[in-house]
This record gives structure tokens, C-alpha cells and sequence, in this order.
């Protein structure tokens, strides 16, 4: 019997998975199958955005204040994992590289992130403090592109929002020696064993030297709303003497 709850193409697969598929069945697979291999090729695969504009009415003098609305949306939308964002640094090898963080704070002052003060991304940002953030929500068919310098928090920072975090995040944190090579899973499993041996019984952590925040000062934003015909809207913020300029980029 067809199951109702499922797509044409999903009671396709169904049939064929139970050796149930009907003669002509035989031919709507194959169209599938021309579908699939249709859709492998990367240049196939399409999507028109329709989901709204983006006008100069809609912007705000401060870019912060717009990316406080937009982030207020995007949480009402309930997205998973809403602070994700791409870090791209570059060394003074003049290699861009680039990988997903999490956001942990927004102020008036930029956006705060939390790492390993040893790892590749903050050996970069020691030599070339010039970083590019990128948020994508492509639910509501949204980005927003960011430039500016980094720095350091506080070291109180740092403690406050390490010691706020999960034990096992912190136990994480003191036992990883990130972006460095390791022979197997097991170096990984002795390190938590042993820092949970030093700190039997604690909770919170003291927060480890090699630990702490950083913030990103933008000097740039760039706000994106998808649009149908690839003629999306874009504005551009340029931090200059007396404010913020704001300019519209063609798509």
C-alpha cells in the first residue's frame, strides 16, 4: 500500500528497497535515477530566493543595529545553530585559510569568539590581525560578511565565559593541544583522563594560559539578501572618520 506521508520519489525508493516496484515502476526509477545523476553534478543544482528585499529604509545607521535585528530574526526563526560564522585568517605565508567557530558575543565594540591560543587560526591572527568573519542563514536567505581587526579580550573575560561553559568543555579545553598532530584518539583520551585526575572534585576550572577570547573590530560589514534572478540586494558599511558609509553594491 503507498505510504501518503511520503514524496513521489521517496514511495519510489520505498517500492524498490521492498522489491514491490510495479512494471511501470520500472520506468518512473529510471527517471529518478536520471534525476540523481542529474543532481550530482554541482552546476545542476539551483535555487531561486524569494523569501524577501533588503532596502535602504530597512538599514540602520550603525551596521550593529541592523545586525542585531537580523539576529533577533534568525533566533524567532529557531535555526539550528544560529552563531555559527566562518573565520578566515592569513599568515604571513600569504595562505587564506578558513573555518566554522561560534559566536559568543556581540556589543557595540564587535563580536567575541573563544579559542586556543595555540592553534593554527591564532598563530595567524598573532602575525596579521586582519580577519574576515562570514554568517550564513539560508533559511532566511541571508549573509552578512564582516571585516576588521582582531584582539585579545581580557583575561577575566576569558575566565568568566571559560568557567560559565559545560566541565567537559573546559576538561576539552585543558586536554587538546589543538591543530597540532597526534598519533590517535588515545592522546586525546589520556590528556582528559589526566586533567581529570589534577582537577578531581572542581567545578569550574581555572581557565588555562594557552585559553582565552578574542574580538573582532570590524571596520566593514556587508549585509546580503538573496533575491530571484541572482540580482540579490547588497549593502556595504565603510567605517570612516565621521560614521559609517553606506553604499549599495550591485549583486
Amino acid at each position: 500500500m503507498p505510504n501518503r506521508g511520503l514524496t513521489w520519489w521517496q514511495e519510489l525508493i520505498r517500492l524498490h528497497s521492498q522489491q514491490e516496484t510495479p512494471c511501470h515502476g520500472k520506468v518512473a526509477y529510471t527517471i529518478l535515477d536520471s534525476h540523481l545523476s542529474t543532481m550530482s553534478n554541482p552546476e545542476n543544482i539551483r535555487k531561486s530566493y524569494h523569501h524577501g528585499e533588503l532596502n535602504l529604509s530597512h538599514l540602520t545607521a550603525d551596521p550593529i543595529d541592523l545586525f542585531r535585528q537580523w539576529w533577533k530574526e534568525v533566533l524567532d526563526a529557531n535555526l539550528g545553530e544560529p552563531n555559527a560564522m566562518t573565520l578566515a585568517t592569513v599568515g604571513t605565508n600569504h595562505q587564506p585559510s578558513a573555518r566554522t567557530i561560534l559566536l559568543k558575543g556581540i556589543s557595540e565594540h564587535g563580536f567575541e569568539f573563544y579559542t586556543n591560543y595555540q592553534s593554527r587560526k591564532a598563530m595567524e591572527m598573532e602575525q596579521n590581525p586582519n580577519v574576515a568573519l562570514l554568517f550564513f542563514w539560508k533559511e532566511l536567505e541571508r549573509q552578512v560578511r564582516i571585516e576588521g581587526r582582531v584582539e585579545k579580550v581580557s583575561r577575566q573575560r576569558s575566565q568568566e565565559y571559560f568557567q560559565s561553559r559545560p566541565l567537559g568543555s573546559q576538561i576539552g579545553a585543558w586536554a587538546s593541544p589543538q591543530s597540532k598532530v597526534i598519533e590517535d584518539r588515545s592522546v586525546l583520551d589520556d590528556a582528559v583522563t589526566r586533567i581529570e585526575e589534577k582537577f578531581i572534585g572542581q567545578d569550574p576550572l581555572p581557565v588555562p594560559d594557552h585559553w582565552g577570547g578574542y574580538i573582532v573590530r570590524p571596520h566593514l560589514f556587508e549585509f546580503w539578501q538573496g533575491r530571484p534572478d541572482r540580482l540579490h540586494d547588497r549593502f556595504e558599511y565603510i567605517l570612516e572618520n565621521k560614521g559609517w558609509k553606506i553604499q549599495r553594491l550591485a549583486p
